[in-house]
């Protein structure tokens, strides 16, 4: 699953699995740009990769940006061969819990959609033209998106990120059809829906300070039929083999990575 000679973007690239696939490409021999809002960790992570990493802050929902950061990566590179679509994440506003689905506001709803969604679109649609314009190498190019296991079943607490990684879902698939026929079946489209891994975002759900694990944390692994919460490099794995010649004949296709958990019904 070599990736040598082949350039990729990573969003939300700072975060904890965002970070993982950034390094896991690198280690595979692509060259790297880390987009993220924030300069300083942003270029600090790219200068950690080494000279093939390109560091590009960016937000994935300000176009203009976006669009500064392609022109670097065409200028750096002349193409864009991977995009990887690991930015976005929940919102405590727009989860169920202190408060009842009909005590949600409307605009927590829409800022967790727009993060998640409109956060995976406006990339694949300002680095996706570059990805079509471009001769294509042997294998073709790849665009990896992150789905959630909240997209596939109905979790408490979690409605408006749920909607918006379903979205994604349907995103995914409507753009493998759309770009594969655009570029001859040389431009792939597909997803990973991780299970559940300890992060920033949802540590205090999953697991009490003294690192064991909550309700929430109990009830998760009870369905997991792995008995574990995965490690970030599991999901960088399968990000590399879609966006792999290894993966050369998939497309459309969301991927679970999540222990068994979308297998087992609970009983």
């Amino acid at each position: 699953m070599t990736l040598a000679g082949r350039s990729a973007v990573v969003t939300g690239a700072t975060g904890v699995l965002g970070g993982a696939v950034a390094r896991a490409l690198a280690d595979a021999g692509a060259a790297v740009g880390i987009l993220a809002r924030s300069r300083e960790r942003t270029e600090a992570f790219a200068a950690e990769l080494g000279d093939d990493a390109l560091a590009l802050v960016a937000d994935v929902l300000d176009d203009e940006q976006l669009r500064s950061a392609r022109a670097a990566v065409l200028e750096r590179w002349g193409g864009v061969d991977i995009l990887v679509n690991a930015a976005g994440g929940n919102m405590h506003a727009a989860t169920v819990g202190e408060r009842s689905f009909f005590e949600l506001s409307t605009e927590a709803l829409d800022d967790v959609v727009k993060l998640n969604l409109d956060g995976t679109l406006l990339p694949i649609r300002v680095f996706g033209e570059a990805m079509l314009a471009e001769p294509f190498p042997d294998g073709g190019r790849s665009i990896v998106n992150f789905s959630s296991m909240a997209a596939r079943r109905a979790m408490t607490r979690v409605i408006g990120y749920g909607v918006a990684k379903a979205g994604v879902d349907n995103l995914t698939r409507w753009l493998a059809v759309e770009l594969g026929r655009a570029s001859g079946g040389r431009l792939r489209v597909n997803a990973v829906a991780p299970g559940f891994f300890v992060g920033e975002q949802n540590r205090s759900l999953l697991l009490h300070d003294d690192g064991s694990r909550t309700h929430r944390g109990e009830a998760v692994i009870a369905h997991t039929p792995a008995g574990r919460f995965g490690e970030p490099s599991e999901v960088a794995d399968a990000v590399v083999w879609l966006a792999s010649a290894a993966a050369s004949f998939v497309t459309g296709v969301v991927l679970p990575v999540d222990g068994g958990f979308d297998a087992f019904s609970g009983i």
